[in-house]
Parts: C-alpha cells; structure tokens; sequence
C-alpha cells in the first residue's frame, strides 16, 4: 500500500505565507513526477506546480513568482511554499505523485487526501 499524507493547511490573511509538505510512504520503489493541485468550491481541480525526479519545474500563470515547488527525494516528500497569498488562493489543496511499487513495473498515479488553504481579505 501507498499513502500521501498533506500538511501545512489553514487559515491566513492575504499577503501572508504557507509552507505545504505532502509524505510519500509505503511498498515504494520510485517516484517519478509530484505536484500540487488545488479545487476552490464550485471550480474543477486546476493544476497549482509539477516537478519531476530531476527537479524540472512548472507552475500555473496564477502563481509564478509566488509558489515554489519543491521535492526531498530521500524523504519521498514534496513541498509547496506559498507567498503573497491571496484570497483567490483559498482551496482544497491536492498532492499526487506518480509511484512504482515494490515488485511493481509501472507507475501509478496515488493523491493526498487534500488540506484545506484559506485566505482572508
């Protein structure tokens, strides 16, 4: 089995700051690409920032110069740190991660249970 687990959602005002950290644990052999997405209320789940083994990056136009993605892969765990929060930033935050498991060839897709992020105006 494989788990994702999210942290570092809550509550803050705009202009301020998050750290989101999401673990990777489990029957892992690798991990390829990670990333972040998010879902607001009524809105389709929209991607936030990628990055792959290597640490090739990519944001959506809605957060460059404001989120960095990160990745630790001695730790199986990716990061998301946000700036200059604002309140259209508010959301369900996702982690996904694409997983080979132990005795396994191909990868899979495996999400986070979400961490909600809301900012006040």
């Amino acid at each position: 089995q494989v788990q994702l687990v999210e942290s570092g959602g809550g509550l803050v005002q705009a202009g301020g700051s998050l750290r989101l950290s999401c673990a990777a644990s489990g029957s892992i052999f690798s991990i390829n690409a990670m990333g972040w997405y998010r879902q607001a209320p009524g809105k389709q789940r929209e991607l936030v920032a990628g990055i792959t083994r290597r640490g090739s990056t990519n944001y959506a136009d809605s957060v460059k110069g404001r989120f960095t993605i990160s990745r630790d892969n001695a730790k199986n765990t990716v990061y998301l740190q946000m700036n200059s929060l604002k309140p259209e930033d508010t959301a369900v935050y996702y982690c996904n991660a694409q997983i080979i498991r132990i005795c396994y060839s191909d990868y899979d897709l495996y999400w986070g249970q979400g961490t909600q992020v809301t900012v006040s105006s």
